[in-house]
């Protein structure tokens, strides 16, 4: 079973040459094709991987360039779509038939095999192709410990074009030791609000802040709009840039952020990092289409980063978790008489608003493993002071440990991870 398992990814840019380019964008392309066929047919009869691959298969090889086993792996990723898109009408979401415009195209051990001597064969819609793989020039890059072991084996990974550029998502499994089996998701857990005024706040008190981000991502959708409105192919031409360029822009500061996020999760040496459920976030938080991107966004960067060093990242359950008081436990809408502040009407506790949901989101995760047959229930809150239970036991950081031995933020004095 997949929960035997210890999974990692571990992601490298492939060097191609000129034909090697066309062949792997066919293969996207062919790729993007058959997983949307297999939807189009599936879509309002069947979303099992048992059900949807027998019924369009035959029609996924007729009518693409795949190969048979790429073929049985798009109708199991559009099973795995229309799977997803059930779950969020079982929540009461409104939902449309998944489309397929990602750059991406998945592999397995039968369409890709990776040599010792750091290449890979990728299996295209004509014939394989071999790559380099361009790791760091170091022998300590962080994908050796994966690449050169014994211990880990190749999985489903996944193939993604951006920029110009080729990247390989490599998957790695491992069995969980009979430790693992029982405490993988206990241990120390850092807790994440996302938000406006701040991108993202920790238990520990990390701040990231957002006012730059909410401000240019305002001002590209005032110009995107304008554009929008002018209409002509030169505005087009126009808007495709700026697009490219808030692309670019967001991604340099999700990547600074993601980068201090883990930073802080290795530093004060959590197991887990808990962030709220997206799912509504946008609802919650006023966010604009471009912030919710931008969490999204943000969330599988420190996903896939903090998998590299052995750090879980899980979602919660968002509600209350800005009105609750992380001190006392007291829910109210009056605690947070704004977006910045919380005072608690029971406790008078005061804190960030945003420091506030993300001890409560931490402390929600810590809980939830008292309550799980499959864990040990002895996880704790990572905060800037120490770690603390449900119980309310608090162990203080070693002494020399650089923290201020307090957990109510000062804005002024707010650790900055920009």
């Amino acid at each position: 079973m997949a929960d035997d398992y210890v999974r990692r990814t571990a992601i490298t840019r492939l060097s191609v040459d000129g034909k090697q380019r066309e062949l792997l964008e066919e293969t996207i392309s062919e790729w993007k094709r058959g997983c949307q066929l297999a939807t189009d047919m599936a879509w309002g009869k069947c979303n099992a991987k048992s059900d949807v691959q027998p019924l369009a298969y035959d029609d996924v090889r007729e009518q693409t360039g795949l190969g048979s086993q790429h073929a049985i792996l798009a109708t199991h990723q559009a099973a795995q779509a229309i799977t997803g898109c059930l779950e969020r009408r079982s929540n009461g979401k409104k939902i449309s038939k998944p489309t397929f415009t990602a750059p991406t195209v998945k592999y397995d051990t039968r369409t890709m095999t990776l040599f010792d001597d750091d290449t890979v064969s990728l299996s295209t819609t004509e014939s394989r192709v071999r790559c380099s793989l361009a790791l760091p020039d170091a022998d300590d890059g962080y994908q050796r410990q994966y690449l050169d072991s014994d211990e880990w084996s190749v999985t489903e990974s996944t193939l993604t074009a951006r920029d110009g550029n080729y990247f390989l998502h490599i998957g790695f499994r491992r069995p969980k030791t009979d430790t693992e089996r029982n405490t993988a998701e206990d241990g120390t857990v850092l807790g994440v609000d996302l938000g406006i005024e701040n991108l993202a706040v920790t238990s520990t008190a990390s701040f990231v802040s957002g006012r730059e981000v909410t401000h240019d991502l305002r001002e590209f959708e005032k110009v995107r709009a304008g554009l929008q409105q002018t209409g002509t192919r030169s505005a087009h031409r126009t808007l495709e840039r700026s697009s490219g360029r808030e692309l670019r822009y967001i991604r340099d500061v999700l990547h600074q952020a993601s980068n201090a996020i883990v930073d802080e999760a290795l530093r004060y040496e959590c197991d887990v990092i808990a962030f709220e459920d997206l799912t509504d976030i946008r609802d919650r938080t006023g966010a604009s289409w471009g912030h919710k991107w931008a969490f999204r966004m943000l969330y599988e960067q420190v996903e896939y980063k903090a998998e590299a060093v052995g750090v879980s990242v899980k979602q919660v359950g968002s509600a209350y978790t800005s009105k609750r008081c992380a001190e006392c436990g007291f829910t109210a809408d009056e605690n947070r008489p704004n977006r910045n502040d919380f005072c608690c009407q029971k406790c008078e506790s005061e804190a960030n608003a945003d420091y506030n949901a993300a001890k409560n989101i931490g402390m929600r995760y810590v809980r939830r493993g008292q309550q799980s047959s499959r864990r040990t229930g002895n996880s704790q809150l990572a905060l800037k002071s120490g770690t603390v239970t449900p119980s309310g036991g608090f162990t203080a950081h070693p002494d020399g440990f650089e923290t201020e031995f307090t957990d109510k933020p000062h804005p002024q004095r707010a650790k900055s991870s920009d």
